[in-house]
């Protein structure tokens, strides 16, 4: 993620799904359609994401050939089985390079939705303010481990809260994301390889991204499908959220979303990118909030359930 002054979508990049295994389920649904939050305590929801960082950010970084970054994708994989998610994971090479995408989907309705988010974590802290730092890997406590929380928080949360059933939900977590200007290398390569291969239409498309910072402040992103943005703000200030969902245009990015945008589909980002700890040594887990993402959880099922 970077507000980089090129983007390439075009890549030849090869393909293969490996399914790792079915669940039979069904989308919950009742006579009120509206989303309310499960029966799950505040202090409950607040303590699993708060565990959910911790797992990433003590495990290390989890830049592309980790061991963090292999650990971090089973562990995802686990707790979107043991929360009733049918998971699939797709191989995709770039070059000479392997990344794996691992989607969620749950639900058989008519409307299919996709929440995403990316879990690999940039190589180095290129933007450090200390040179002699720089060749450090990035914690990744916002850029990356907040998505992946937030993403973990949904699955658990939505097999419990009454959607309609018209909609298919589907939460991607996507690879190689975060590690473009490196020889041989380039941005966005999960949701790349992801969008080309995808046969289905969705109705919305969200991307999170660096949602997790104490200080949240969450603006229009200029390539996103305002229309979409804006239903989400408008969510937001519904539910008393408007001081950090601001209804303004700011920043132009490139991030997971535009694969999307390039095919057509709706999309739009969800991203604090006024994050002064991005890309650095600093992405640590004392500047995230588990309250941030809950505040941007809940948003999304309440939008999710209109």
């Amino acid at each position: 993620m970077d507000q980089r002054a090129r983007w390439a979508l075009r890549q030849h990049i090869g393909v293969c799904i490996i399914l790792l295994g079915f669940v039979p389920l069904a989308l919950m649904g009742c006579e009120n359609q509206q989303t309310v939050l499960s029966s799950s305590s505040p202090e409950d929801r607040h303590a699993l994401i708060q565990q959910d960082l911790s797992f990433q950010t003590e495990c290390g970084p989890r830049f592309p050939g980790s061991t963090c970054h292999q650990k971090v994708r089973e562990w995802i994989i686990e707790e979107m089985r043991e929360n009733h998610w049918i998971v699939e994971t797709q191989i995709f090479t770039y070059k000479d390079i392997t990344g794996v995408n691992i989607v969620g989907r749950y639900g058989s309705g008519r409307d299919l939705v996709i929440l995403a988010t990316h879990y690999d974590t940039r190589f180095t802290a290129d933007r450090d303010p200390q040179v002699e730092l720089r060749n450090q890997p990035v914690p990744g406590a916002n850029d990356g481990a907040s998505g992946v929380a937030l993403l973990l928080h949904l699955a658990r949360e939505i097999p419990k809260l009454s959607f309609s059933e018209e909609k298919e939900i589907w939460l991607v977590y996507f690879d190689l994301e975060d590690n473009g200007g490196y020889p041989g290398w380039d941005w966005i390569l999960g949701s790349t390889a992801f969008v080309n291969s995808l046969t289905e239409t969705p109705q919305a498309v969200v991307v999170v991204d660096m949602i997790g910072d104490r200080d949240l402040n969450l603006f229009y992103e200029h390539h996103s499908t305002l229309e979409l943005s804006q239903e989400i703000w408008q969510t937001a200030r519904q539910l008393g959220y408007e001081q950090y969902f601001r209804p303004q245009l700011k920043h132009r990015l490139i991030d997971d979303h535009l694969p999307f945008i390039e095919r057509g589909f709706p999309a739009s980002l969800l991203i604090d990118f006024d994050y002064p700890y991005w890309h650095t040594t600093l992405d640590t887990l004392d500047k995230v909030s588990a309250e941030s993402l809950l505040i941007v959880s809940h948003t999304l099922l309440q939008w999710l359930g209109q």
